[in-house]
């Protein structure tokens, strides 16, 4: 008899969909040309500490954005509460791209991290980004810890498979930024225990 496929599993205070080890993904920017930063229906989630730091670096940040967001940033702030009463960072007005954006060769990617890269600010991006298709939501003394699926990746979704590439090695870095090295370790530990149950299998 087939043994039951576990679909999610407990690491201390977070419960992980086995979806960011199962599921193959890498960025395709040539197809996608960085739409996730000017979908959706809301900004980029925040966390307390990245609201403070918005806040704080946002005149070293100012330089390397366009003009349409550093003036939406001007009526709105660093940071504004959605819908969802969650903090998140500003839209363009009458759009849905993310105040930071900015586009080199047609390609949308993040003001904030393009600062990073040359050494005007010590914040590399909101950690939601860095770490998507992760999703992380905090319940009570829990996280769930999920792999979001957007329409949008579905190029990412295919160059993933082609490169053999699981989401959470993807996106190993934003997971040790976020979590630390031992639960990215953790998480190859059951990729490999998987892999071998698998092999298994009747």
């Amino acid at each position: 008899m087939k043994k039951d496929v576990p679909t999610m599993i407990e690491l201390g205070d977070k419960v992980v969909s086995l979806d960011i080890i199962r599921e193959k993904f890498v960025c395709d920017l040539a197809k996608c040309k960085g739409i996730c930063c000017v979908e959706g229906e809301s900004g980029a989630p925040l966390e307390d500490d990245e609201v403070k730091l918005l806040k704080a670096e946002y005149d070293k940040i100012r330089p390397y954005l366009r003009e349409e967001g550093k003036k939406a940033i001007a009526r709105q702030g660093t940071s504004v509460r959605d819908a969802d009463q969650e903090m998140v960072t500003p839209l363009v007005g009458g759009k849905s791209e993310c105040a930071y954006v900015l586009f080199e060769n047609d390609i949308a990617r993040c003001g904030i991290e393009k600062a990073w890269e040359e050494g005007a600010t010590g914040f590399r991006k909101p950690i939601s980004c860095h770490i998507y298709p992760i999703r992380v939501k905090n319940y009570n003394n829990l996280k769930a810890v999920n792999y979001d699926r957007w329409k949008v990746c579905d190029p990412a979704r295919v160059h993933g498979e082609s490169e053999n590439v699981p989401v959470y090695r993807f996106v190993k870095e934003a997971i040790e930024r976020k979590f630390g090295a031992d639960f990215f370790q953790k998480l190859q530990i059951i990729s490999d225990g998987l892999d071998v149950d698998m092999e298994n299998r009747p």
